[in-house]
């Protein structure tokens, strides 16, 4: 009794091999298909990643060579500024003859010097496209 039932589950549910073999191809061709648009969506990552990588590096240049350049800058004017204070401070010249325009010049020297420790190069930072177009003009002269 056993014997009949299972061969009459067997006949009842027998899959057409050709059926199968159509179903078999059409998953194979449906998979390379996927493969082939993941393929792309990878290559187009990776694209954007090289072309995000190149501009973030680029906007990183451009931000070490505005600092280089503002700090330099300020480096330049602060030594500069110190000098004019040592030279209206020494005591070269006679206190009687230049006492009065010394002191005219220690305070707007020293009253420079305030101003521009008070700026701060960062704030320029704030509209980069302006930076940029400072950076690549030769003849741009900072101001601080």
């Amino acid at each position: 009794m056993s014997v009949k039932k299972v061969a009459t589950v067997v006949v009842k549910e027998f899959i057409n091999p050709a059926e199968c073999l159509q179903q078999m191809v059409s998953a194979y061709f449906e998979y390379k298909i996927i493969a082939e648009q993941e393929k792309t969506k990878r290559c187009e990552i990776d694209a954007w990643e090289k072309e995000a990588i190149a501009k973030i590096n680029a906007q990183r240049d451009l931000l070490i060579a505005y600092l280089d350049r503002s700090f330099d800058e300020r480096a330049e004017n602060f030594r500069a500024l110190f000098n004019v204070v040592d030279s209206a401070m020494s005591d070269d010249k006679p206190l009687r003859v230049y006492a009065s325009n010394n002191n005219e010049q220690l305070a707007l020297t020293l009253n420079s010097i305030t101003e521009i420790a008070k700026s701060s190069p960062f704030k320029e930072l704030a509209n980069l496209t302006s930076v940029r177009a400072a950076l690549d003009d030769p003849d741009h002269e900072w101001t601080f």
